[in-house]
């Protein structure tokens, strides 16, 4: 069973040993750090974060490890001349097939890799909360004890929301090396979600002084990520990061259809509801006092040693860098063409190398685009990827970006056009794209315009961040045409060289995913239990 998984480097909490080990500040200080970086973050910026950036098209694969040439491929697309090419494998069937056991063990079960990880994080971390209160601390008990009690709340308010954003339901579990098979259903598991992050915003309101604090948070989070936009973060920058992953479980878990540039488009047969007034208003509510402009937040960086994932290969990013015939990931035409003309970003990491693919899927394997390393040096622009040790920056949680995004797409839908473009402007400064602002000009003249800059901005400068599936999702672009959504007007370069600038992909992705067999078969449901299937996928 997944969801109690022992996979503790630092000694099983089960086992004889653990108060040994776990006696003092630094071996409780060490379990709560090891329980993210290593339990929950194994190979995590690997494969979960292709996964989301297949399925969201940014990137594409021609090979079949882990199911990385299959998972990303629409139903069928549409070319320009009125022609279809059909895949007669699809996605959903595909990922299905292989929620096995024996997948798993052949690396071949996508479903597998996010709940192993989230379900480990959570685990160590409940052990973390079951000792804190009985150790002894170096300076203020009730301070140190909290900080690392905040530590928890947050990272388990992180797993339940990377569960309940990816699975159609899942399990609640707060007893290290102990589960339940009442499995429920996906709000449930982001209202919990909710719910720890919250205990982790009312601890961190109630500390005063910050030397124990600091000295304690110093420690949780590897020195080798407190540079950059990574640091030791002050409680209200915390609180900050908060409001942000609070607005996220809102935003990525309804739908905001908008197919065909139309803003009143509806979605039949989905696994959410559809954002509602009062939504937006949350979300304005709690992004207006989210991550701001110099705020830390919370990163990744790669080290020498004692690293948690490689510069070379631990990350969906550093696995699209290089030309596009030897990449291990291939950049998508469709991220290319979110792109404004004269984006700095797209000369600053992307560069002309025709890669032709003629194999299962190929109409959209085929690119013209390939990914620099470190970027090609333009001052202030922003870098996609790096294989530098130390180099890339990569975002565990929230960004000021994404912030400002969700911001900009609130106020929006709230009527109000110019000032939600007034902050996808600020991330484009933020990014050094060097284009013209939006706000004011005839992007703010309708919604439909105003919404496709918010649409573009969120594929580009979220890239690589594990979020790209989930928009295309709640947008409606991942769902049956027949149910309302499909992809209109892409860009597709099909192996025999022609490139086609309105083509309609028609993805047709499972909206969420079942629960694992490894899960749900050692660990059956109760008669109670909401489903381990998504019954819209019959």
């Amino acid at each position: 069973m997944l969801s109690c998984k022992k996979k503790l480097e630092i000694g099983d909490p089960n086992a004889a040993t653990i108060e040994a080990n776990v006696s003092n500040e630094q071996g409780i200080i060490a379990l709560a750090a090891g329980g993210v970086y290593t339990n929950g973050f194994s190979n995590y910026f690997w494969l979960p974060y292709a996964y989301t950036e297949l399925m969201g098209d940014m990137i594409c694969d021609q090979s079949a490890n882990q199911l990385t040439n299959q998972i990303g491929i629409p139903d069928y697309v549409i070319l320009d001349d009125g022609s279809t090419i059909t895949n007669t494998a699809p996605s959903r069937t595909v990922v299905r097939l292989n929620n096995t056991r024996s997948s798993t063990g052949t690396g071949n079960n996508a479903f597998y890799y996010q709940w192993a990880g989230m379900y480990a994080m959570n685990n160590t971390i409940n052990t973390v909360l079951e000792l804190v209160d009985n150790i002894g601390f170096a300076g203020d008990k009730a301070t140190r004890a909290n900080t690392i009690k905040a530590w928890c709340y947050w990272w388990k308010g992180y797993a339940y929301a990377q569960i309940g954003t990816l699975y159609y339901s899942g399990l609640i579990n707060d007893v290290s090396g102990a589960t339940n098979n009442h499995y429920v259903i996906k709000d449930s598991i982001i209202a919990e979600s909710n719910r720890n992050f919250n205990k982790a915003a009312a601890i961190l309101q109630s500390i005063t002084g910050t030397d124990d604090y600091n000295a304690v948070l110093g420690k949780l989070i590897p020195e080798f990520c407190q540079v950059g936009n990574g640091g030791v973060l002050t409680p209200v920058m915390w609180i900050h990061n908060i409001n942000t992953m609070l607005a996220r479980n809102i935003l990525l878990n309804k739908l905001s259809p908008f197919v065909k540039g139309d803003p009143d488009a509806t979605i039949s047969g989905a696994s959410m509801t559809t954002m509602t007034p009062a939504d937006w208003n949350n979300v304005l509510a709690l992004a207006g006092n989210g991550i701001q402009q110099g705020d830390y937040v919370f990163t990744g960086r790669t080290t020498t040693t004692n690293g948690f994932f490689a510069a070379s290969g631990g990350s969906a990013a550093a696995y699209s860098i290089g030309p596009s015939t030897s990449a291990q990931y291939e950049i998508s035409e469709r991220f290319i063409q979110s792109f404004t003309a004269g984006d700095k970003r797209l000369s600053n990491n992307f560069y002309d190398s025709i890669h032709l693919i003629n194999q299962v899927g190929g109409f959209t394997y085929s690119t013209r685009w390939s990914l620099v390393d470190g970027g090609n040096g333009q001052s202030g622009v922003y870098s996609y990827a790096s294989r530098d040790v130390g180099a890339y920056e990569l975002f565990l949680a929230g960004s000021y970006e994404e912030n400002q995004l969700m911001l900009a797409e609130a106020n929006i839908r709230k009527g109000d056009l110019n000032t939600g473009l007034a902050y996808v402007d600020a991330v484009r400064d933020y990014q050094g794209a060097g284009i013209a602002d939006v706000a004011n000009t005839p992007a703010g003249s309708s919604m439909a315009l105003a919404l496709n800059e918010v649409v573009k901005e969120r594929r580009v400068a979220l890239a690589f961040r594990n979020i790209s599936f989930y928009d295309l999702r709640r947008w409606g672009w991942t769902y049956d045409i027949t149910r309302g959504g499909g992809s209109f007007g892409n860009i597709v370069f099909t192996a025999d060289g022609v490139v086609n600038t309105n083509a309609t992909l028609n993805y047709d992705f499972m909206d969420y995913w079942d629960v694992p067999a490894d899960e749900s078969q050692l660990n059956p449901a109760s008669s109670e239990s909401a489903g381990v299937l998504n019954p819209n996928y019959p």
